[in-house]
Parts: structure tokens; sequence; C-alpha cells
């Protein structure tokens, strides 16, 4: 049985997948639990040298994933190629960690007693991607589990089956043992039971997810009850602030990218413009300017910035954001008509306020609002004033006063003049609050993705008191 995803722009099928049901997720488990312990087996050099073809099958299909994508969630050719740059990259970051999997003699009160800690792969990991950088995702989700020794189910999103099955062909091209490396590909309507069978599979040992913070409570919850660990990474506020001393220009540039870029569908996306209200006249103006230039249209003509929104719920919920603001007393700077169902173009709000739902609701969409604040300290307070705290950003042309206001600000990520919309493979990527909790990336994936245990060996004779 198959499911078909239609193109967001046109209705036209996109592509078919397998309509996989829950029935058929203990078989998928057991195979990868069966597969477990010879890749675990494996020394980390060979593990590298996987992991470093899969890089190279990744990029070799980089035609196949930009139509994927296009077709799929409406993607630009740019944003499709900038996920396979970075994904190529964590994967080879991932290769790079295979001999930094080390652990630590400890000094032990006993004598004799050599005290070791230890860290070995879990088992099996369940990895949830979404849709909106589906190869970025997709790969983190799963190429720091494999580079530790797990095995991995990557649960792909109903609205890019085809472009996460990509990432797993060029898994199994790479040359990873039969059953270390699968996709499962569902209907939206069988979500729940699939998601919900791969928790509780016995194999599954770990759980990281990326998504909304509605359907991570969920997948935690279903988890907490099995005393399975998650990993989540989860919805996003992201504030940017710009203080009165800040370089304007470059604020305008980082805002407008990091409000815009993917249509404003990425989680670290700046959904806040939190300006002192010294300079807020003069940013208001500088910036409406610039998000002017950023017009919207056919991704698959490549000739505008902006593409296409994932669907016509997004609009709807975007639009309503922004009304809301509106019958509240806000200003709209710049906006405009959405044409063909999800051609949106970017929507600036000025005079947002705590009152406003877009002060607080994530839009996932090309709308961004801009707050006044009285002077520094208010404009934490804003910042703070959110259950998220994934990304944030501060401009000052005073990096001590940055670093200080950063320090300051409830969010697992802060940038000193710089976007909020900034991802690296080897760094610690994750949130607080509703934002989720766990750390993607470089060393601190390793920690997510093994167990540490204690190790002793005795090399005395044994004394006890009875």
């Amino acid at each position: 049985m198959q499911f078909e995803r239609l193109n967001p722009l046109d209705g036209s099928v996109a592509s078919s997948a397998a309509a996989m049901q829950a029935a058929e997720i203990p078989a998928i488990a057991a195979k990868a639990g069966a597969a477990f312990p010879a890749w675990a087996a494996q020394g980390p050099n060979a593990r590298r040298a996987v992991l470093m073809k899969a890089a190279a099958a990744l990029e070799a299909r980089a035609d196949a994933f930009v139509e994927a994508m296009m077709g799929e969630i409406g993607a630009t050719k740019g944003w499709a190629l900038f996920n396979l740059g970075l994904a190529a990259s964590m994967v080879r970051e991932a290769a790079a960690l295979t001999t930094q999997i080390s652990g630590e003699v400890i000094p032990s009160d006993k004598p004799g007693c050599i005290a070791m800690a230890l860290r070995e792969p879990v088992g099996v990991i369940l990895g949830i991607a979404p849709w909106n950088a589906p190869i970025i995702l997709g790969v983190r989700a799963i190429a720091v589990p494999l580079a530790c020794g797990n095995a991995v189910i990557l649960k792909a999103s109903e609205q890019c089956p085809r472009t996460h099955a990509l990432i797993i062909e060029a898994f199994a091209e790479a040359g990873f043992p039969e059953g270390v490396v699968q996709v499962v590909t569902n209907a939206p309507a069988d979500a729940g039971a699939v998601v919900g069978a791969l928790i509780d599979a016995p194999q599954v040992k770990r759980i990281n997810f990326t998504g909304s913070t509605a359907v991570g409570k969920i997948i935690a919850t279903r988890a907490a009850g099995q005393l399975k660990p998650c990993l989540l990474e989860l919805g996003g506020k992201a504030p940017l602030i710009v203080l009165e001393d800040a370089d304007l220009d470059e604020a305008v540039k980082a805002a407008a990218f990091g409000a815009f870029m993917n249509q404003g569908q990425i989680c670290m996306s700046t959904e806040r413009i939190i300006v002192v209200e010294a300079i807020a006249a003069e940013f208001a103006k500088r910036f409406k300017a610039k998000v002017e230039t950023l017009a919207v249209g056919d991704p698959r003509e490549g000739k505008t910035p902006l593409g296409a929104v994932v669907d016509a719920k997004t609009v709807a919920h975007c639009q309503s954001l922004v009304q809301d603001a509106l019958d509240h007393g806000a200003t709209l700077l710049i906006g405009g008509e959405t044409t063909q169902n999800v051609l949106m173009p970017a929507h600036v709000v000025d005079g947002v306020t705590q009152a406003m739902k877009l002060f607080r609701d994530e839009s996932f969409g090309p709308v961004v609002g801009v707050i006044h604040a009285r002077d520094e300290a208010h404009a934490i307070a804003l910042a703070n004033d959110s259950e998220y705290g994934l990304s944030a950003a501060v401009f000052t042309r005073d990096t001590a006063r940055g670093l200080r206001v950063a320090r300051q600000i409830h969010s697992g990520i802060c940038h000193v003049n710089g976007p909020t919309v900034h991802d690296e493979a080897q760094m610690p990527f994750g949130g607080v609050g509703a934002s989720g909790y766990g750390r993607f990336g470089g060393k601190a994936g390793i920690d997510s993705f093994t167990e540490l245990r204690w190790i002793t060996m005795e090399t005395q004779p044994g004394h006890f008191p009875i």
C-alpha cells in the first residue's frame, strides 16, 4: 500500500511511498536489534570509513534531493543545496567523532581498584525528523548515533518521504550492514499508531525527535512510561535584540535573513525583533526597505529569494496572527496577498505587544513582529517572556555588553551580532523550556547517544568487614 505526497503549489503528485502500518514495526525493530551487535563491535576507523562514504553518496544525489524538496515542500534550489551541504558536513563530523568516544580512569579510594568510566553504544535509536530542513534534520537524527555504534530507524516525515528515503538510500550505498540503517514511511492518518509502535518496540532504547512542541510532549510522555530517554528539539520564538548602539545595517541584514530564510520555516527563525525605542523608527525604515527586496515566487523558476510555504494551513495561521496584531493596534509595515495558495509574501508587523498572539505563538512562516523596548533591561525581559528558548541574538557595537546580555537570555543558543539562524555540525544544538532538552552536534551528541558505564578492576586481594 502506498500514499501520495502532493506538491503544495499545484496539487500534482510529488512522490509516493510505502504506507507502513503499526503491525509492521516489530519486524523492523527486530531487524535493527539483530544488526546492532556486529555494528557496535566495529572499530572506530571502520565506522568512520563507512560514514565518509555516506557523505559522498549524499552529495552525489544533489539533483535528486533538489527535485524532491522542490516537489514535496516547495523549497527553493538554494535551500535544498544548503541542506545538502550542511548534512554532508554533519556526516563527516560524525565520522570524526568515532575516535573521540572516550572514557576516563577515575581515582578510587579502594586500594588496588582501577575504576573506569566507559561510553558504550545504546542499541537501536529512533530518529523522527521533520520536513522543514529535511536533509539536515534527517541526517542529524542518524549520523552521530551511527558513529557511536548504534543501529538507527529514521521515521520519515509524511510531507517529504522521498527526501528522507534518499538519505537512507545514500547510507545503504555506503555499505552499512543490513538492518543497521532503516527508514519507516507512513500515511499521515497512521502517524500516531506507527510512532507509538516504534517507541514501544523493546529494541528501541532512545528517541530523538525534531518537530513541534505539542507532538514532542506526546512522544516524551509515551517514552517516559517505558523509561526511554528522549532528545527533543522543538518549537521556537527566537528574539533578536537591537540595542541603541547597534550597527543598524548589520542588524537589518541579519534580521531579514533570520526571519525569512526558507520563508521563516526554521526552528531558529527570528520571530520577534526587539528594538530599543531610541532607534526603533530608523530600524523600521531600513528593515522595511530591505524586506521590500525579498520577492516571493515559484521556487521551480528560481527567480526569487522566497518560495512556497509548506501548505495553505500555514498561510491561514500566519494571517490570523497578523490580523490579531492589527486588531490590537499594531501596524503592518509590509505584507501582501498570497498567490497560488502557498506563495505568501514577507510580512512585517510593527508595534507588537505582549497582549498579541504574534508575541507568543510560533508562526513558522514569513511573518515577524517588531517590538519596542524602553532600554536594555526591558529588551531582555521581553526576550525572556516566552515559553520557548531555542535561539536568540543581540546586536550592539560593544561586544562585552553583547556577551553580558547574551548570558541573561534564557535560550540554548545565543549569537552576538549574528542572526538567530545559524547551525554548524560541531556545535551543541538544542534549547530549553518548551524548545526541548538534550543536545545534538559534536561531542554533545556523544553523550546523547551512548551509555556511560562505571567498570572496576581489582588488582589486589580484597579486605572486607564481614
